[in-house]
């Protein structure tokens, strides 16, 4: 019988508690001081150091190299943060009761004709003409079909949040097999799959999508560097992730999406 297996990725020691009672693994990044309660990405072989600029991906990457080959076949490994968390079905019925009994925390049956699940999808095309005149000007003018909703794709997104034409440049230093497929992706698409989250039940999977997304991210790397100004361009590398995992398990697998509830465990402290 299939195990779910759920990371919650945190930033506070004093969380402890209350993942171990949604039955989550805790995960701890960053620099708080973390118990050995705690799993943590500083530990093995690990590339803790680039935490500020990979965000959860620093995670995943000392999962890949210490962890992942360890796994039973049968287990659905998961990912969430203590702000995202992957809701129950019907949730909506709960809303009004205590938030730990809307967190998934069981396998549902609808789930065994999927590889993969990923979180409920951001649409793009309701960035509004303030944020677009604020930040955006300059991607606009290299995406002069964002004058309309249905043109404000990731593409354009990218370039008005993490600097113009960066996307493109990190889309060049892909496998010529996803590359051309990835920015037809960015281009066609008003939304993505959010958060960095999914759920997996195939360790060769998961696998695969680490020995793609790492090495790519190394190469931009060599362009972009650390010496990054402002939380938009800090972050790049945890941002262009959150626009390649949903293209990357969409290509290469069955996906379900599944809906996610936006709620800070802090409260439940």
């Amino acid at each position: 019988m299939n195990n779910l297996k759920i990371f919650c990725i945190c930033i506070n020691n004093d969380l402890i508690d209350v993942v171990k009672k949604l039955n989550y693994i805790p995960v701890g990044l960053g620099s708080d001081n973390f118990s050995t309660k705690w799993t943590t990405d500083n530990t093995q072989n690990n590339i803790s150091f680039k935490n500020r600029y990979y965000g959860e991906h620093t995670f995943h990457y000392w999962y890949w190299k210490n962890k992942l080959n360890y796994k039973i076949e049968d287990d659905w490994i998961g990912f969430c943060g203590y702000r995202r968390l992957w809701a129950k079905e019907n949730y909506q019925l709960f809303n009004n009761l205590n938030p730990k009994k809307n967190f998934l925390n069981y396998l549902p049956e609808k789930w065994e004709k999927y590889d993969v699940i990923l979180g409920e999808k951001i649409h793009l095309h309701h960035v509004s003409w303030t944020k677009v005149i604020k930040y955006g000007k300059i991607a606009f003018f290299r995406n002069p079909g964002s004058i309309l909703k249905k043109g404000r794709n990731i593409r354009f997104h990218f370039d008005m949040f993490h600097g113009n034409g960066l996307l493109d440049q990190a889309i060049e230093l892909l496998e010529k097999k996803d590359r051309e497929d990835f920015r037809k992706y960015t281009i066609n698409n008003t939304s993505y799959n959010q958060g960095n989250m999914f759920i997996c039940k195939s360790k060769k999977l998961m696998n695969n999508y680490y020995e793609t997304v790492f090495p790519w991210l190394e190469r931009c790397e060599k362009v972009f560097g650390f010496n990054l100004k402002g939380y938009g361009k800090t972050r790049i590398y945890g941002f262009l992730t959150e626009r390649f995992l949903p293209f990357w398990f969409n290509k290469y697998s069955k996906t379900l999406e599944w809906p996610i509830i936006f709620y800070d465990l802090n409260n439940l402290k």
